[in-house]
């Protein structure tokens, strides 16, 4: 029998994962718990862990027994301290591909909903103004410059996508060569060339220690003040103090947000009262058939790790697996 533990999910059920288990000899256990420590109680003697939002820093990894894999709810793996699993010999898995469109998707409808002025025309007849300048001025984007901080699959779909609308295409990313992204139509460029060129940012790159705060004052400085920011990788990777002042003094047009550095988005964040942002809460993922996907292979990485001794996809590749003892059947 293995012991699965879920540390926390925001979906109605599990049924998915419960499908995905089957008829396999599993002991699921989904909390809720009532403290982390009742977590970390819990998840003591797993073989495997599932998380979605719960920090999982060194010290609780140092208190798991048992522990093959920690499996992540999509892409990011940002709530797991991935270099203490490795060094503790756990795998880590995440789900790279289960929301691709989705998030290409949201990334696009931002910056249209924002290049033509949607949430200032919303707005304006909900005050009972009828005004075509109410979201003056406005500027077309064909022939404009959409600057990719990040070069991965998601940039690339948005990339094609916007290209579709006529903007021409830069990119920063120093893990993608120049031949690959102009296979995609797409020249690429330092961050400060980016910043200064592009008519609008849009950001697709993990949140580590190197891109924490990667987009902050010096950077926002250099952008139009025509120019729009998009964000629907992670907050932290902009500077939201440096963000708001820019905002607020129109240094820069407009800003769309679908992840912040604290969530849910405090009472009284700034972001809330500006007029030139169009905010989301960390949803960019979502989509019903991203959602079974990515619940299946969240399920089908934990799994796998168990009985085949890897996950379908895994993170941290250069680890030494740790060996662990199977559990002892009941007599």
């Amino acid at each position: 029998m293995f012991k699965i533990v879920v540390t926390d999910y925001e979906f109605a059920n599990l049924a998915p994962e419960l499908e995905v288990f089957g008829a396999a000899d599993v002991e699921f256990v989904t909390g809720p718990f009532e403290s982390r420590e009742a977590l970390a109680e819990a998840c003591g003697d797993a073989d495997a862990i599932i998380n979605q939002y719960v920090e999982l820093d060194a010290g609780f990894i140092g208190r798991l027994e048992r522990c093959a894999v920690i499996c992540r709810y999509g892409i990011g793996v940002n709530t797991i301290d991935v270099d203490a699993a490795t060094a503790a010999g756990i795998m880590v898995a995440n789900v790279p591909d289960g929301s691709l469109d989705d998030v290409s998707d949201h990334a696009a409808a931002m910056i249209l909903s924002l290049s033509r002025g949607l949430g200032s025309y919303d707005r304006a007849i909900r005050a009972g103004v009828w005004d075509y300048a109410a979201a003056k001025p406005l500027h077309r984007l064909r022939g404009r410059i959409l600057g990719l901080v990040g070069f991965g699959n998601i940039p690339q779909r948005l990339a094609e996508k916007m290209q579709v609308f006529g903007m021409e295409i830069l990119a920063f990313d120093p893990f993608v060569r120049a031949e690959k992204a102009a296979e995609s139509g797409a020249r690429l460029v330092g961050l400060e060339e980016l910043a200064a060129t592009s008519d609008v940012i849009s950001v697709h790159v993990p949140l580590n220690d190197e891109t924490r705060g990667l987009i902050g004052k010096d950077q926002l400085a250099l952008m139009k003040p025509t120019s729009l920011i998009i964000n629907t990788a992670r907050g932290g990777i902009i500077d939201e103090d440096a963000l708001t002042a820019a905002l607020r003094a129109g240094r820069i047009s407009g800003a769309g947000l679908d992840v912040f550095a604290d969530e849910p988005l405090p009472a009284g964040s700034p972001f809330a009262s500006l007029d030139n942002t169009v905010l989301s809460p960390h949803t960019a993922w979502y989509s019903e058939q991203s959602e079974h996907e990515i619940r299946t292979k969240t399920a089908q990485n934990a799994l796998a790790a168990l009985i085949d001794g890897r996950p379908l996809y895994l993170v941290n590749r250069d680890l030494k697996p740790r060996v662990v003892a199977r559990r002892s059947l009941p007599l």
